[in-house]
């Protein structure tokens, strides 16, 4: 079994809120419409048992198997809105600037 990458002490607690609230979301929209978790499962391609962790909010379960239960479940929008594209999309006349200190002067380039 591969070596889990976080641990509940190393998670932020936001994240760790964020993740037991998915968890929860999912086990009672699951129970709610009537599907199994063998169900689940199946078409999660996933163990019973990563069920489990991901219903409890195990920061080790992938964000795929949360996102994907999100999914299936009809809840995807709800729980993760989509971000702004501003966030991620890039502008290509957009450059950052770099400060003097970070440029470095002058004297930085003599003195090798």
């Amino acid at each position: 079994m591969p070596k889990k990458l976080l641990g509940t002490n190393t998670l932020p607690t936001l994240a760790q809120e964020r993740l037991s609230t998915w968890g929860r979301c999912i086990h009672t929209q699951r129970l709610r419409q009537r599907i199994t978790a063998a169900d689940l499962c199946e078409r999660m391609s996933i163990s019973e048992a990563t069920l489990r962790r991901l219903e409890r909010g195990d920061p080790g379960t992938g964000a795929g198997a949360y996102l994907a239960a999100l999914l299936i479940l009809g809840m995807l929008d709800e729980a993760t809105p989509p971000l702004a594209s501003s966030l991620w999309s890039d502008s290509p006349h957009r450059r950052v600037k770099l400060s003097r200190q970070e440029r470095g002067s002058d004297e930085d380039v003599e003195y090798f």
